[in-house]
């Protein structure tokens, strides 16, 4: 019987599948397993490559396949599925792991230690409070209007919603049940401004003990939240050979439609980690409001920029530009440098 060189796992809540291959890319078993069985079935395997796929639980999984002395990468489902033959099972899926890993262009996914995956929940959760919170005050919006109260935009105006029920014409406007179901929802506000601020202080405090936090803090644009998010959620600045490969990670980079020598330039690709994404999206907006406001420096890229483009576009090309820049200064180790404008 031929020696197991790769094995693709396809890895579920309690049913798994294994692919075993050899050296030459030939089939040498393929075996459903229990999450029972999983470990133990690994555990008389000899040390190989154990290819997965990069979703829920992998990162668990290949730290403890990791400890029985195999070779464990993660591979991102995208990169998978132009491997997947007909159909969809779990044998299909686990044989196109398989057949994906053995590839040597193959790009795989940094696996997490315990600490890093933490250190991420942290921003899920702030997200999550924060959503719950954005749909707590466009709830109170919406039954206000349907009683004739108009409210104003913003989390900023969220706090009068509640001082509005306490008023007098407010009480006599609305009827009891009403009034009591806002107040649940207002109370709910209240306690989600609470938690989201101490979830901001704890980030703050991770960016000021950090080191990197604090150099990528140096960069226009990146405060303490984006800053620790890249820290926390970003692999290893080696593990990208430049920084546009950085940028195209986050999902900053361009989709290329190009054929034929003509190159062709869409939106942004928007297939990368969301969080960081969005955190310096933002950042890039707060830099171009400021530049609107303010004027641009004389002679930058970002007065060019202002000066051919719309806004919009002009907000993301500084997100883009800032990923490159972080990446450099992890790379580098060193502190932002303000580029200084060349004299005419």
């Amino acid at each position: 019987m031929s020696e197991v060189i790769t094995i693709g796992l396809d890895i579920a809540k309690n049913s798994f599948h294994a692919h075993g291959a050899d050296e030459r890319g030939e089939t040498v078993f393929s075996r459903k397993l229990s999450r029972s069985k999983l470990l133990e079935f690994f555990a008389n395997q000899p040390a190989c490559l154990v290819a997965m796929e990069a979703c829920g639980g992998a990162h668990h999984w290949a730290r403890q396949l990791a400890q029985l002395g195999h070779e464990v990468r993660l591979i991102p489902p995208t990169y998978v599925k132009p491997f997947v033959k007909r159909h969809k099972n779990d044998a299909i899926d686990a044989e196109a792991i398989c057949e994906a890993a053995q590839r040597p262009g193959m790009r795989f996914v940094s696996i997490k230690t315990e600490e890093q995956q933490a250190a991420g929940m942290v921003f899920r959760t702030r997200d999550l409070l924060v959503r719950q919170r954005t749909q707590l005050i466009n709830a109170l919006r919406g039954h206000l209007a349907e009683y004739g109260w108009v409210a104003p935009r913003g989390v900023a105006q969220a706090t009068m919603l509640a001082d509005l029920l306490d008023e007098d014409e407010m009480a006599s406007s609305l009827p009891e049940p009403a009034r009591a179901m806002l107040r649940v929802m207002t109370e709910m506000l209240d306690q989600l401004d609470h938690r989201i601020t101490g979830l901001d202080k704890e980030i703050a405090r991770r960016a000021r003990e950090d080191e990197v936090a604090r150099r990528l803090m140096t960069i226009p644009g990146i405060g303490p939240i984006a800053a620790t998010a890249i820290v926390a959620l970003a692999p290893q600045a080696a593990s990208f050979t430049k920084g546009r490969d950085f940028a195209a990670w986050l999902g900053l980079a361009p989709l290329q439609h190009s054929t034929g020598g003509k190159q062709k330039l869409g939106r942004i690709s928007k297939m990368g980690e969301r969080t960081i994404r969005r955190l310096l999206i933002i950042g890039g907006s707060a830099v171009v409001r400021q530049a609107t406001v303010r004027g641009a420096p004389a002679g930058s890229w970002l007065e060019g920029m202002l000066a051919r483009k719309p806004r919009m576009l002009v907000s993301v090309a500084p997100a883009n530009k800032m990923a490159r820049i972080a990446w450099a200064l992890m790379t580098k180790r060193e502190d932002y440098k303000a580029p200084v404008a060349v004299a005419a």
